[in-house]
Formats: C-alpha cells, structure tokens, sequence
C-alpha cells in the first residue's frame, strides 16, 4: 500500500494545477460525450512534426472521453512542392488553384496518399485508431464543378473563368463516417470528391470540412489556421462572432483576405446547422483542447 500523504509531504503546486485543469475540463466533457467534432487540418501545423504529434494527441484524447472526432486535412503547400517536383506550372483565381487533368492526378496522389496516411500514422502513434479515406470511397462525397467570374478591367463584362478539375460538394453521405466512428475509429478525410460524370474533383479543405459538418449536424466545425483568429483592427482576438456582425466587419474592412472565406465556411456551417464554427490558431500546442475544455477557449466562435 502506498503511504498517506500527510501536510509535510504535500503536492506540488503543478500537480494541484493539473487537478484543477482536470476538474474544469470535466463539465465540457459531459457536455459533449457523443457528440461529433469536424477538424479541418492544414496550415503551417501540417509541416511541423512536434504540432502534428500534439494534433494526433488532441484527436485521441477527443475519442477517449467520447466525443467523435472527424479531420478533414489540406495540402496545398505539398501540392504545389510537388508540382514544382515534376515540373507542372500551376496558377491561382480567388486563392484556388487552375486543376487541369495532371495537376488534379497529382492533388489526389499527395491528398489521398502522402499526407492522409502520414496522418493516420501520426493518429496510430498517439495510440489512436484512424482510416484514411477520400470522397470517393463509399460515394462518400459526391463534387460539382466549381464556376468563377472575373470582371474585365476594360470592358467591364464579367468573364467566365474554367479553374478545371475543381469541385465543391454537392452531396455528403454520411454513412461511411458513422461506420468509422461507431467501430471506435477516427476518419481522416482527403478533400477529393468525385462528379456525376465520374470526374475526380479536388475540393478546397475548408469547404470540405464544412459541408461534412453540416452533413454530420456537428457540434463544433474547427478550421486550423496560422493565425491565432479574427482580429480587429487594432490587431486584439475578436473571441465571439454572429454572421451579422461578420458582414459589418467585411463592410468596414476589419475582414479580409484570406480570412473571407474561411468565415464564409463557418457561416454556411452554422447556418447548416452546425452548433458554432471555431477559427483558431494550429500553431499553439494542443489549441484544440484548450478551446474545448476551457472557460477563456482559445480561437474566435462563430455562431448563429
């Protein structure tokens, strides 16, 4: 038996800390044990490995207390290293990338298999259980071909632009996801979709992970990022946002960039149904669980 520990032989603060962290984690874990997560994994966390072990950490720990994790993963950088690997030039329109029929062979080749089951494997490591799949298995995720304009700077007439092989989902049969998950497993998602026509369609991440939140009815739709959430325009976290409030900031500016459409995913998302959309920072270890399972959180929610 091990002795009783008497005043003289008290913990150490940093163990009492550790109690109390577990004490205020504990209300957030009953609040949601079954509940299903969506995690959109990309950013400059992707590259690191010290942020991807703690990534995988945050997603087993997730499992093990009940709640259902579901990463969906980008990988435009990877992309593009590999591109410029073969040789293939690639050009952007509104932060997408021109896929034509090779550049979209070597979006799935890196999505669906380096960088998925490098994750899987990370997912393994932390003692988890994870399968990597694409929207094509199952019919999981069935893409259209995404249409943009550009407005002419002479004529003023808008123009059709043909970005190729990229997609967005139309439809998210969940079916193969509640399998994953209700055999104790996590799914590790490729953001590659396939059309009615049989095409292979790559689909931006952050949409992905929102359509397959909304398709979920999730609790929480967190897109990792490499900044620590929205900030105002004096550069401090804005830590609570409504779609209302969204359009005010994109109307004086505070908003831009990059950071539209990922609020127009959380926007989409909650308004879908999803309970509330987190932007947060995948640079700050274990970012995730802070937000979770803490009073202060860590990132910017939106919500309806």
């Amino acid at each position: 038996m091990r002795p009783r520990m008497t005043s003289k032989h008290a913990p150490a603060p940093a163990l009492l800390a550790k109690a109390e962290t577990l004490t205020e984690a504990l209300p957030y874990m009953q609040r949601y044990a079954g509940k299903t997560f969506v995690v959109k994994y990309g950013g400059h966390a992707m590259g690191d490995p010290e942020l991807a072990r703690d990534f995988a950490e945050d997603v087993v720990l997730m499992k093990a207390v009940g709640i259902n994790p579901v990463v969906v993963h980008g990988g435009g950088p990877q992309i593009g290293a590999m591109l410029k690997k073969l040789g293939v030039e690639s050009s952007f329109v509104d932060g997408l990338r021109v896929t034509d029929a090779e550049t979209a062979k070597v979006a799935e080749m890196v999505l669906s298999g380096a960088i998925n089951k490098e994750l899987v494997n990370w997912i393994a490591q932390a003692g988890g259980r994870a399968v990597g799949i694409s929207g094509k298995d199952g019919g999981f995720v069935t893409a259209t071909k995404v249409h943009r304009t550009k407005k002419d700077p002479d004529s003023h007439i808008e123009q059709v632009i043909d970005l190729g092989f990229v997609g967005e989902p139309s439809s998210v049969d969940r079916t193969i996801l509640d399998t994953i998950s209700a055999a104790g497993m996590i799914p590790v998602i490729a953001p590659i979709g396939v059309g009615v026509d049989g095409e292979t369609y790559n689909i931006n991440a952050d949409t992905m992970a929102g359509a397959v939140a909304a398709a979920m009815g999730a609790s929480r739709l967190f897109l990792l990022t490499d900044v620590p959430g929205v900030l105002d325009k004096a550069g401090e976290l804005m830590t609570d946002l409504d779609p209302a409030r969204i359009e005010e900031l994109q109307g004086d500016g505070t908003i831009s960039g990059g950071m539209i459409p990922k609020l127009e995913t959380c926007v989409t998302a909650v308004e879908a149904g999803v309970d509330a959309a987190v932007i947060l920072d995948g640079r700050v270890p274990h970012a995730m669980l802070l937000e979770i399972f803490t009073k202060q959180g860590a990132g910017t929610l939106v919500h309806r």
